[in-house]
């Protein structure tokens, strides 16, 4: 670590060893504009995995920050990261989403899933174990941002409780994570969130062709996507795609989402990439090949929009760590033409120059709460400049900014990390928390790491000592 606080190139990182879990030294190297993560356990030998590819540069991409720790730490830091979550005392940011997974029962049975939904599933979580955790959130870290996930949430029938839930609690912007089934299958469904109080939906999206539903998800769900979409809509629900990319099966369909999203603005908020990590059994390390990252999906959505988007358009977090995410803001013409919104006009988390100073990590976590509450719900929509009065103005700078005020459109990615790609660098910065069964709050790629064999550090292993 460099003496400030702040993420630096010259510091060592630290990872796991992918058959063990073992915390173990790492290194990047970076080899022909590719930057790969080199570890070596002392029992299971040498692991490299490629981690960057190509521009924008990986050194060039880190940003500085001072750490912003957890307000109340559940644990204290005695084996070493990543084997005290809770969050404990050397946790490097606080929450600003916390994660509750509501079920772990699922209608789908996805070959790329986080949480190996769709295997038999223990009991869900009672409306009291789940008031338990939200209240667990608050001591932690206060009334961050929430998201309710599975297994799929909306196998509950007492979802639209659970919400009520929350929003009495105080949580002030609820999001649902879906794949969408029921949403798009069960008439007026949408509507019965919306009258809870359900502020988005992160929506599983992975393609606009059923071909890449069949590939990562085993069937073809367009259709009832399309229906989620336009239920949610109609229900004045924010939405945001969410596509998991996987190269060779939906990495050449990244523009036509766009394209999808931009066509359904102001109903669609945002769409979220998430490149495939490899969760559960895998006795042998999946090939580079097989995995895509953070700037191949940006130079693709530059050569897919046709330029529209572009390079210098995506900036790095102010929030996480530099390395595990992107985001782009756009206002979307009259016409589905992408218009680039500035730092002024944007999610104000970008932290500028890597040469300028480190700034505290709970600016950019406070901008990017502040950012996802105002951006990923629905807007309200107002008449146009010229139905307000006879008297308004009516110039192209007036429009543009009428329409900049319900028409934007957010592009992002997070890279999720697994047993080969974990560099604790990053996951000590991580601010998306998993509230575990037993009330800790863990970061979300360690409560989701798995070993070769399908071990787990957090996964099953939290059990709820009230249930």
């Amino acid at each position: 670590m460099s003496p400030g606080g702040g993420e630096s190139a010259a510091a060592e990182p630290r990872s796991v060893c992918p058959v063990c879990l073992r915390p173990i030294p790492a290194r990047h190297e970076t080899l022909a504009g590719e930057t790969f993560l080199v570890k070596a356990c002392p029992e299971h030998g040498e692991f490299r995995t490629v981690v960057w590819r190509g521009e924008p540069d990986f050194y060039a991409w880190a940003r500085p920050k001072i750490p912003s720790p957890p307000r109340h730490p559940f644990t204290r830091a005695s084996r070493g990261c990543p084997l005290d979550c809770g969050l404990c005392d050397a946790h490097r940011q606080h929450t600003c989403t916390a994660l509750i997974e509501v079920t772990w029962r699922c209608d789908l049975g996805c070959p790329v899933c986080f949480a190996s939904s769709g295997k038999v599933a223990p009991p869900d979580p009672s409306p009291a174990a789940v008031a338990r955790l939200l209240d667990r959130v608050v001591e932690a870290s206060g009334r961050c941002n929430l998201q309710l996930s599975g297994g799929e949430p909306t196998v509950r029938d007492d979802l639209p409780d659970l919400i009520r839930l929350a929003k009495s609690r105080g949580f002030p912007f609820v999001q649902l994570n879906t794949n969408g089934l029921r949403i798009g299958r069960e008439p007026g469904y949408a509507r019965t969130l919306a009258e809870a109080g359900l502020d988005s939906v992160f929506l599983q999206f992975d393609g606009t062709g059923d071909p890449v539903y069949a590939r990562l998800r085993g069937r073809p769900l367009l259709p009832v996507k399309l229906a989620a979409l336009d239920a949610l809509a109609e229900a004045g629900i924010g939405i945001v795609l969410v596509p998991t990319v996987a190269p060779g099966v939906n990495d050449h369909d990244l523009g036509a989402i766009i394209r999808l999203a931009a066509a359904r603005s102001p109903a669609v908020r945002g769409v979220h990439f998430q490149p495939v990590s490899y969760f559960g059994r895998y006795p042998e390390a999946p090939d580079d090949a097989a995995r895509i990252t953070l700037p191949e999906i940006m130079r693709a959505l530059v050569e897919q929009t046709g330029g529209a988007m572009r390079l210098n358009h995506f900036t790095p977090p102010g929030c996480e760590h530099s390395h595990c995410s992107f985001h782009a803001n756009y206002v979307v013409g009259e016409d589905g033409a992408l218009h680039r919104l500035g730092e002024g006009g944007g999610c104000g988390c970008t932290p500028g120059s890597a040469s300028r100073p480190a700034r505290p990590a709970s600016e950019g976590a406070d901008k990017s709460k502040a950012f996802v509450k105002r951006q990923w719900v629905a807007p309200a929509l107002d008449p146009a400049p010229e139905k307000l009065s006879p008297m308004a103005p009516r110039d192209d700078l007036d429009r543009f900014l009428a329409r900049a005020a319900t028409h934007t459109l957010a592009v992002s990615a997070m890279a999720f990390q697994d047993c080969w790609t974990l560099d604790l660098e990053r996951l000590r910065g991580c601010c998306i928390h998993e509230v575990s069964p037993d009330g800790r709050l863990i970061p979300f790629c360690a409560y989701n790491l798995t070993s070769m064999s399908g071990e787990t550090l957090y996964r099953g292993r939290c059990d709820d000592p009230e249930a």
